[in-house]
């Protein structure tokens, strides 16, 4: 048999009786049974890697592992998602290219754009690809908070332009993604990406970070671009933060909200993208920005005619002069 990083697959599941499982390659959600012969080696690195902690990381053979120890009903399981061991280039995803060129040109604005979707969607990815892509066109320093670290993006950029790209990958202390955005802040870093918004001091901090000259990126579970807005705002309004400000700071820092779907099987799927976005100049004439800042999340129209503008390669913004 094969060593584990020689089968194609994107998750890897390791029951109590240590039988390994991945997808089948011929069915959606189908797995098959695998015995590589590596299988002790791997194993042995995950129980030598964890700390207490379900969730963590651990890299074989120059690839990311993102793991999540579980105890089942009949002993520890372990569920993995193999990571690329590159980070893959923007166009690469499926993207309609007028939409990689509208986002892959957002690397100098300041703001958030915000990835929702399922489990397993593939927002990490896109979000890392596009960081990437700012970091090769744009340079300066980027600044993640990742629990676990997924993505390979740690190291140093050739910028385009001939400047040189920074990127410094962190884990929150204890679970305080506030006091690591803080952190972040204090770091000046140009760009900011959080793996995940899934705690009120995280939709916070994400919000204020927004308007502070800072292009933020981040991911957040969410059924579709009006459920992903309605999102952060719970979670930031959860906390110490009223749904006033928070509609009020989402409304004056958001760049683009992005939902993507996947659809096919395993290394055929395809993602199917629905999209909204804010004019990058703040002081112009805006919808999707007084939509958000009166609180009733009424988008369908808005978000129906940007995609056709998109798709029709129009402008998504009026010239308007700011009041």
């Amino acid at each position: 048999m094969a060593r584990l990083n020689d089968v194609f697959y994107s998750d890897v599941y390791i029951t109590p009786d240590k039988r390994v499982f991945v997808p089948d390659m011929n069915t959606e959600n189908g797995l098959t049974r695998i015995e590589p012969e590596d299988f002790q080696e791997f194993y042995s690195l995950l129980e030598k890697t964890y700390h207490g902690r379900s969730s963590y990381s651990v890299i074989y053979e120059g690839y990311f592992f993102r793991v999540e120890r579980t105890v089942s009903m009949y002993g520890v399981m372990f569920c993995m998602r193999k990571m690329p061991k590159k980070v893959p280039d923007l166009t690469s995803l499926g993207y309609p290219q007028a939409l990689i060129n509208y986002i892959a040109g957002l690397g100098q604005a300041a703001g958030l754009i915000l990835l929702g979707g399922a489990t397993g969607s593939g927002k990490t990815t896109t979000i890392s690809s596009l960081l990437r892509e700012f970091l090769i066109r744009h340079g300066g320093f980027a600044y993640t908070i990742e629990d676990p670290f997924e993505m390979p993006l740690d190291g140093e950029y050739q910028a385009l332009n001939g400047s040189m790209g920074l990127c410094k990958q962190t884990q929150p202390i204890n679970d305080d993604w506030g006091a690591a955005l803080r952190s972040a802040l204090r770091s000046r870093p140009r760009y900011i990406m959080v793996g995940e918004i899934r705690t009120p001091a995280a939709a916070s901090e994400c919000l204020r970070a927004a308007t502070s000259g800072h292009l933020v990126l981040s991911t957040i579970h969410a059924n579709n671009v009006s459920d992903a807005v309605d999102a952060i705002i719970k979670h930031a309004s959860a906390g110490e933060m009223s749904e006033e400000l928070a509609y009020d700071l989402l409304s004056r820092g958001i760049l683009g909200v992005i939902h993507q779907s996947l659809i096919g099987i395993n290394h055929q799927k395809r993602p199917v993208v629905q999209y909204l976005f804010a004019n990058p100049i703040s002081t112009m004439g805006d919808q999707t920005r007084n939509i958000i800042k009166s609180g009733k999340i009424n988008l369908a129209t808005t978000i129906e005619m940007q995609m056709t503008r998109m798709m029709q390669g129009r402008p998504l913004f009026d010239r308007v002069e700011p009041k």
